[in-house]
């Protein structure tokens, strides 16, 4: 078998604000595999300045896992080696499950891919000013969507807020889900009083309110909150079974977003599923700005687990020079359109 990656950088439609900065450009990796008579590839979905691994030794790692893939060496043996490259684990994962498929990019058949079933995704709205934001807003309803995710904390929370009340104005919380993602923007201090208004607005949940890493102060706000808080960026670099229960266990969340990418993939994903059945917490699955291959192969696996809450995996048409696919969004659902090629150039 030939093991080989590409580089590939994917440029942003127009910039792309969070409260990590604007993003014009997102890096990304395809690791492809061939033999004789099978083609398989995975995307290393590598998300600068918040993947655990984003280090300087990634490309010497993705030659290491090249070299030991031509040597023979399996994927579960590959995998575990690659705990501490959690978007390389999804990578290995996707390229092998392609390199078995008969069709190598349909990974999980199912009636998504076949195309008689969509998957109700959220509408995201990016950061950026008062007036770009509201384009955006007026945009994703027209859209048909009934679920709207904001990212709050780059602007002041005052005109975030009236952003967010002119939406209630116009729709009830039961015509349009409303969901904010703080990427950790408020402080520990600030943050209990900022969800108890944020509270007032009938909200889903919101993501993230403070940075990770504050267990105690996140758990005092999870038993305190007037709003349901979604634990995201917390998951990353937490990677054996008993650290995951000690996350939960403290914490106690009331939902958990799962990002394939930044958490090993389908194996790590399944795991934090399991526990949070377990621990009778809500969860749903979310993109990480992955091209058009790694969204797919993580859409098709979240279809299989049957969650009714609509999914964060609405971005695909972030790009200028995303890889041509059967994807589609419409009326506020991904769909598979099983009549579309995959245009993969590499």
């Amino acid at each position: 078998m030939i093991a080989t990656f590409k580089k590939h950088i994917l440029n942003f439609k127009r910039p792309s604000g969070t409260s990590r900065g604007v993003l014009n450009t997102k890096e990304t990796y395809f690791l492809i595999l061939k033999t004789e008579e099978s083609f398989g590839v995975g995307e290393c979905g590598l998300l600068r300045g918040l993947s655990i691994d984003d280090r300087p030794d990634y490309e010497e790692e993705l030659e290491g896992v090249c070299e030991n893939i031509a040597m023979g060496v399996n994927e579960e043996d590959l995998y575990e080696a690659l705990t501490e490259f959690p978007s390389i684990q999804f990578g290995v994962e996707t390229a092998f499950k392609s390199l078995q498929s008969k069709n190598p990019f349909e990974l999980f058949p199912s009636e998504f891919t076949r195309g008689e079933e969509a998957m109700p995704i959220n509408g995201l709205v990016w950061m950026g000013d008062k007036a770009f934001m509201k384009e955006q807003i007026s945009e994703k309803l027209k859209q048909g969507f009934t679920c709207i995710k904001m990212k709050i904390g780059a602007i002041d929370f005052k005109t975030e807020l009236e952003l967010l009340k002119s939406i209630r104005k116009e729709f009830s919380a039961s015509g349009v889900e409303l969901r904010v993602d703080a990427n950790g923007a408020f402080s520990p201090k600030e943050a209990l009083e900022k969800l108890k208004v944020l509270s007032d607005l009938k909200l889903h949940s919101i993501e993230q309110p403070i940075k990770q890493g504050q267990w105690q102060e996140m758990a005092r706000l999870c038993e305190e909150t007037p709003l349901p808080i979604a634990l995201d960026e917390e998951l990353i670099g937490i990677f054996s079974e008993e650290k995951k229960i000690e996350l939960l266990n403290t914490i106690k969340p009331q939902f958990i977003i799962l990002k394939p990418s930044l958490i090993g993939g389908f194996r790590g994903s399944d795991s934090w599923i399991n526990l949070a059945k377990k621990f009778n917490m809500g969860w749903w699955i979310t993109s990480a700005l992955e091209s058009n291959v790694g969204l797919s192969a993580i859409s098709q696996y979240t279809f299989t687990k049957n969650s009714k809450l609509p999914q964060g995996l609405g971005t695909g048409s972030l790009y200028t020079n995303n890889i041509n696919s059967p994807l589609e969004v419409s009326n506020g659902e991904l769909n598979y359109n099983p009549n579309v090629q995959w245009d993969f150039p590499f």
